[in-house]
């Protein structure tokens, strides 16, 4: 008889370094490469593998994120197929949610009503593609009480990450740390470490009586990574599953083990540019494991005026279905359902979200504009940062960030 496996992911983060982009919406709400949300990634690899017992614990700013995972993620309930956002309920006492751990603590009654063998505890806000069913069946073969996902990186850069750190056979986690500035290299590959992905496969039991004991220490930060990982470390019974092994139906050399953090207006646009080479680094176009979202009824994307200067084309970019390049340029960039970019302006290294107008002889350039920022006719943005960091949000790296509905300054 197969496993029982519950799966639950945590989608309570406030993105405070996403700023504007998390000014309305969860960090896992927010839309990513033209058509998704974050969390539409996860819960994609979930349903994949064929996981389809689903909790989405929210809190902050959710609605957005219930709304979406309400009218794009429905199983078929005659299995008991369930894909359910649900909210911090208070069921502990009069507060919300203090931590990750905490979030599993108030909502034991999600686990008690399953009973499952096994519970998965994925983040929400990461871009990668992954077979968790590998990691649960290499869960199970070890015995430990919890899996830790781990990525290989660069041993310099340690002090980015949390790290695990493994014993001598590779497997067996003997420390697990937040960035450190002497961490020690993998076994098999001195100038490595381990960084955790933030994906969990729990025994039932373990991560129950590890939760509860969280919770009656008052010290504790009640942390998945700070507090519940590290005690089942010092405990024996944590395992680290290495990322390099899950291998995707459909990824390419090129792709395979691609995973992102986007927990900065950077690193966002960054992960944003890996769709567009011709080869991409990550590769939406892997039909064998689909990112699914929702699909609205717009009509497929035009492109239109074609005399003089005044021609509408895109060059190494993703336009979505509902959108309009009219006699314009667009390069580099990814555009969202609903946008219309007017005449003669010329869009450059843009991410354009739902429902943005570009207006005629306009210039954006490195930038990200949130849905429905109307640029004027004749405005520059991305070309005076001095002047942009006057008005608008510019990230470490000269990226300019507009917030949804923002005013444009002609």
């Amino acid at each position: 008889m197969a496993a029982k496996v519950l799966a639950i992911v945590l989608a309570g983060g406030e993105g405070k370094r996403l700023m504007p982009l998390t000014t309305d919406r969860a960090k896992p709400a927010v839309p990513f490469g033209g058509m998704y949300r974050m969390v539409d990634f996860v819960l994609s690899n979930l349903a994949n593998a064929g996981f389809l017992k689903i909790v989405v614990l929210t809190q902050y700013k959710s609605h957005s994120l219930d709304r979406h995972i309400t009218k794009t993620w429905r199983m078929s309930t005659l299995l008991g197929n369930y894909v359910t956002p649900v909210p911090a309920q208070q069921r502990r006492g009069p507060w919300w949610f203090a931590g990750s751990a905490d979030a599993i603590y108030q909502s034991f009654n999600l686990i008690n009503d399953e009973q499952p063998d096994y519970v998965i505890v994925f983040g929400a806000d990461h871009i990668y593609r992954m077979d968790p069913r590998q990691m649960v069946e290499d869960h199970i073969a070890s015995g430990a009480g919890v899996t830790v996902a781990g990525i290989r990186q660069p041993l310099a850069t340690a002090d980015q990450f949390g790290v695990i750190e493994v014993g001598e056979d590779g497997k067996r986690i003997r420390a697990f740390r937040e960035k450190p500035t002497d961490a020690v290299g993998l076994p098999d590959a001195p100038d490595e470490i381990y960084a955790s992905m933030g994906n969990y496969v729990f025994t039932t039991r373990a991560l129950c009586e590890a939760v509860e004991r969280d919770a009656a220490d008052k010290t504790s930060k009640h942390d998945m990574g700070g507090s519940i990982i590290p005690m089942l470390v010092e405990r024996g019974e944590a395992n680290v599953y290495d990322f390099k092994d899950n291998e995707v139906p459909g990824s390419t050399d090129r792709d395979r083990g691609y995973w992102r953090d986007v927990g900065t207006l950077d690193s966002f646009y960054d992960a944003h540019m890996d769709l567009i080479n011709v080869h991409p680094v990550f590769n939406l176009y892997n039909f064998e494991w689909p990112i699914y979202t929702e699909q609205p009824p717009y009509p497929p994307a035009k492109f239109v005026h074609a005399w003089g200067e005044r021609v509408g084309r895109a060059v190494s970019s993703m336009v979505s279905p509902g959108s309009v390049i009219s006699g314009s340029l667009v390069e580099n960039s990814i555009v969202a359902p609903k946008v219309k970019v007017h005449s003669w302006a010329h869009v450059d290294g843009a991410v354009l979200m739902e429902g943005v107008q570009i207006g005629r002889h306009a210039v954006v350039r490195r930038a990200i504009l949130d849905k429905n920022v109307h640029v004027p006719e004749g405005a520059e943005i991305g070309v005076d940062l001095e002047k942009d960091r006057q008005r608008y949000t510019v990230s470490d790296n000269g990226i300019v960030v507009i917030g949804k509905g923002q005013r444009v300054e002609p």
